[in-house]
């Protein structure tokens, strides 16, 4: 059990799909990294994040869906790296769970 004032370790479930591709690790690892980021935006009440990645020919598309209490968020970006698509997505989301955050504290 934790003592007063020591963060809990919550670890987010990240599920990640590769649409007309196989994903490499070191690019896994980069999507679980930067993804991870997001859960403690929302007090760790984000327990799931779906990532999809798509090659298509205009760029590369990534899309986070997390989902929260009584909510799932859904943000896309396509971008000419998918590292450059994934960290528009958890930037736009960071952004959209501190908004929905303070919606939630207002009331």
């Amino acid at each position: 059990m934790p003592t007063p004032g020591q963060k809990t370790e919550v670890t987010m479930e990240i599920k990640i799909k590769s649409l007309k591709f196989n994903a490499d690790e070191k690019l896994v690892a980069f999507v679980e990294k930067k993804t991870a980021r997001i859960e403690k935006f929302f007090d760790d009440a984000v327990k799931e994040a779906e990532v999809t990645l798509e090659n298509l020919k205009e760029g590369k598309k990534a899309k986070i869906q997390v989902h929260i209490p009584g909510d799932d968020l859904i943000i896309e970006r396509t971008a000419d790296t998918f590292e450059n698509a994934i960290t528009g997505c958890v930037d736009a989301m960071k952004e959209k769970l501190t908004r929905v955050k303070e919606k939630i504290q207002a009331k």
